[in-house]
């Protein structure tokens, strides 16, 4: 039985990738990791993981509920991450550049960002990221 790559693309099972680290059985081991769930969970349109993997000091929780009607109209294409910057076991921050493209209104779209992370309580958290112009 072939088994449901993850929508990341990371090229792992969904099982063993962002739906372990989303539902809680592990956390990111990684702030690629986390950045691997977050895009997942957009897909998913799970704001409510979106909202626990945020770092509380930045954390907007009106945007993200506000956000999900955006959520709802688009599609999403794929995740390709372009560099990372520490972020790994030892490290305290971290930073990953990706760029997510999606439809929307029938027209291709990406966000482009440089995402920051840190832990908090021991744990990765998204804290803001630097677009960049499409």
């Amino acid at each position: 039985m072939d088994e449901k790559l993850c929508e990341c693309g990371s090229g792992r099972s969904v099982e063993n990738c962002c739906r372990s680290i989303i539902s809680g059985k592990r956390q990111a081991e990684s702030c690629l990791e986390l950045m691997r769930s977050r895009y997942s969970a957009f897909v998913q349109l799970n704001v409510e993981y979106l909202i626990k993997s945020h770092h509380s000091s930045t954390r907007n929780i009106r945007e993200y509920k506000s956000s999900k009607t955006w959520m709802q109209s688009v599609k999403w294409i794929g995740l390709t991450i372009i560099r990372t910057k520490d972020g790994e076991k030892n490290d305290e921050t971290g930073y990953v550049e990706f760029r997510a493209l999606y439809f929307e209104a029938g027209k291709m779209q990406q966000i482009h960002e440089l995402s920051f992370f840190r832990r908090e309580n021991g744990n990765w958290k998204y804290v803001s990221g630097e677009h960049f112009p499409n």
